[in-house]
């Protein structure tokens, strides 16, 4: 026997098993994407939830956006390569997910411009600036903070409460840091060749948000 019942975006589940209910809790995720001027979205791609992609993104095709406990909004001028996975989910022992389990869902989770996402990472953390670079297969847990210019390198994996300060190199497989000497780069010789070769190859999710026409009706 099961039961189902929906309260402030929590979606409850009461099965009988043996005679005895079990009670499970997970979040209803609504899609909701804003994609604005500019940017290139692959219809292949895998978008769940509140997604809002600025101006000049490119999103691949095979690549993964969930936004599950709020929220995401991806800064302008950021590449998500195929099979990388961004994810906006707050774990149970977090401060913020007592919030997120009254109100059935959390602040937004502002990703800064010129980040770079390369294939198969797989990126978790709760706060993003601007300007980063993760390496392919890299992982990046809820309990990182990344400042802005950093690279984590390929393979690497970040795990535990920690803060990465502005332009720290993550490297080889004990995750060693240390601070970068050149300051981070923009992506712009890249993404102008993604947009033309992109659209060649592969579907596109049409703009369906400008900001400047939402902000002339108010």
């Amino acid at each position: 026997l099961t039961a189902c019942n929906v309260n402030n975006g929590l979606f409850t589940v009461y099965v009988q098993l043996h005679s005895r209910p079990e009670r499970f809790e997970m979040n209803i995720v609504r899609n909701d994407f804003k994609i604005m001027p500019r940017s290139m979205v692959c219809e292949d791609s895998n978008l769940r939830g509140d997604i809002t992609i600025s101006s000049g993104c490119v999103i691949h095709p095979c690549s993964t956006i969930i936004a599950e406990s709020g929220p995401i909004v991806l800064g302008e001028n950021c590449i998500v390569e195929e099979y990388a996975t961004l994810r906006y989910r707050i774990p149970e022992n977090h401060p913020d997910h007592g919030a997120l389990k009254a109100e059935g869902t959390a602040k937004p989770l502002i990703i800064g411009p010129d980040n770079v996402f390369e294939v198969g990472c797989t990126v978790e953390a709760l706060s993003i600036g601007e300007r980063n670079v993760f390496e392919c297969k890299s992982y990046v847990s809820a309990d990182v903070t990344v400042g802005s210019g950093c690279v984590i390198g390929a393979g690497c994996r970040l795990v535990g409460q920690q803060t990465l300060p502005d332009k720290t190199i993550v490297y080889e497989a004990q995750c060693m840091q240390r601070e970068a000497m050149d300051k981070q780069k923009t992506q712009m010789i890249q993404l102008d060749y993604l947009r033309k070769i992109l659209p060649n190859y592969h579907h596109l999710r049409k703009a369906n948000y400008d900001p400047k026409k939402a902000r002339e009706q108010v």
